[in-house]
């Protein structure tokens, strides 16, 4: 029986050489090309890849099934970030973006991301169209990479220089420059290293090389997976900030001068605190339901309107570019703001953090403590529990169930079901559980006072749901 290929929360992502082959990618594009032509879009495809192993080899595969159905394909010749693909798919009103990537998967994993031509992600409405127009059949292509090259369906472009050029225009790249900051840089050896280097040369890097197996560590930004990031700026003393992204560069992580990682939960505050504060910017802030609820807060303060979605930024994305959005956020890493595209940037993200702390001369630890006398001191923690399928299952029958009024001391007063199940446990603390969109996990997340007390509750739950 042939492979089923489902998209999960971002895009379609499977092992490489297992279930990601070549004869499935072309079955993936040929389904994407066969709805970009029923929908009668600007038949102009912008397509890349990041680093992953396979990457320009997919990447040319799926040119090629474009090209035979007339879809003019601009291509990529180096690695790109998702936010490349996806402003090169809005500057240029291509009728669709497609990223060969599996963001922050182990690297096993490669994957196929659709961007609209706004410059983010497909709606689910949109992707389910494709999803359901994939068949069990490789098509036939009728030429090469080489010889659709040569009829010019295959065009070359340059989507770093526009993304550099884009990032110019829009930051005081002097400032950053000047050496007011000393920052670094860790791409975990993603897309995110090139242009990084370009932008800011005078940075600290790391990580900045080829190595399309990331050196087997999963190319997620969080601070497990940062050890060594962090330690360098502890132990250099002079750094006053660390930026880290995901494999395809869409996603962030951020440490202060202590290499203490500062997670996306004070992130998404600190914009809204320079956005809207000292920028006098205003619009809705549109968070998914694993942030903390201090945004709430902050917003309320502010009188800005907040919005809780699902979890996958596609479910953001749709927000925004249908209404007037300040800021778009998941706890993942994953932010957008106004004034650049509707799609998550790491980079972008980390530049507006940097230059926050360049125009007013703080530290990032000042700035957290300006949020902090705002809405309080918190920590948001996340266990990622790698189980076996049935046991996983069982687990969220138990929370549709309601089996679950307390997790050791901690008594449940109320229950969300948004996008997962949170568990709301009195003084602003809550623990949610959630299967995983994108990987076999179950993740489970907490937020509390203080990290102590958060670590405290997730291992109460874990203690309580594996019995």
């Amino acid at each position: 029986m042939t492979y089923k290929i489902k998209f999960g929360t971002d895009g379609w992502r499977e092992i490489i050489g297992k279930d990601y082959t070549v004869a499935n990618v072309k079955r993936v594009a040929q389904a994407t090309a066969t709805w970009m032509v029923d929908s009668k879009l600007n038949q102009t495809a912008i397509i890349g890849y990041d680093c992953r192993f396979g990457g320009q080899m997919f990447m040319e595969a799926t040119a090629e099934v474009f090209a035979a159905n007339g879809v003019k394909c601009l291509v990529a010749e180096h690695f790109v970030s998702t936010p490349m693909v996806s402003l090169a798919a809005n500057s240029l009103k291509a009728g669709v973006g497609i990223v060969i990537t599996a963001s922050h998967n182990p690297p096993s994993y490669n994957g196929y991301k659709i961007k609209a031509t706004y410059g983010g992600p497909a709606t689910p409405a949109e992707v389910q169209k494709i999803e359901d127009q994939i068949q069990e059949d490789i098509p036939a292509v009728g030429k090469s990479y080489d010889a659709y090259k040569a009829d010019g369906l295959i065009e070359i472009i340059d989507m770093e220089t526009m993304y550099f050029n884009h990032v110019e225009a829009n930051f005081d790249m002097d400032t950053l420059r000047s050496g007011k900051l000393e920052l670094a840089y860790d791409a975990m050896y993603g897309a995110g290293q090139d242009i990084v280097r370009r932008l800011l040369p005078d940075a600290t890097f790391l990580h900045c090389e080829n190595n399309p197996g990331f050196d087997g560590q999963a190319p997620e930004p969080i601070h497990k997976n940062l050890q060594e990031f962090s330690q360098l700026i502890e132990m250099a003393g002079d750094i006053d900030s660390g930026l880290a992204t995901d494999g395809d560069a869409d996603r962030v992580g951020l440490y202060n001068a202590k290499g203490k990682f500062i997670d996306s939960h004070h992130i998404i505050l600190l914009l809204i605190h320079y956005l809207h504060k000292h920028k006098g910017l205003s619009g809705k802030v549109v968070t998914s339901f694993s942030c903390t609820g201090k945004i709430k807060k902050l917003c309320s303060m502010y009188g800005l309107e907040q919005q809780t979605t699902k979890i996958g930024f596609k479910y953001i994305c749709d927000i925004m570019v249908q209404e007037d959005v300040l800021i778009g956020g998941e706890e993942s890493g994953g932010i957008a703001i106004k004034g650049h595209i509707p799609e998550r940037d790491g980079v972008w993200i980390g530049f507006v953090i940097w230059e926050f702390m360049a125009k007013t001369g703080k530290s990032l630890d000042d700035l957290i403590e300006e949020i902090y006398d705002l809405v309080g001191s918190f920590a948001v923690e996340r266990y990622d529990l790698k189980l076996d399928e049935s046991l996983k299952q069982t687990i969220v029958a138990n929370c549709k169930n309601g089996t679950y009024s307390k997790f050791g001391g901690y008594t449940v007063e109320s229950t969300e079901d948004t996008d997962g199940f949170k568990f709301h446990l009195g003084n602003d603390q809550w623990v949610m559980i959630r299967p995983s969109g994108t990987e076999p996990v179950l993740r489970v997340y907490a937020e509390a006072g203080n990290s102590e007390e958060a670590f405290n509750i997730l291992d109460a739950t874990k203690s309580t749901i594996l019995g």
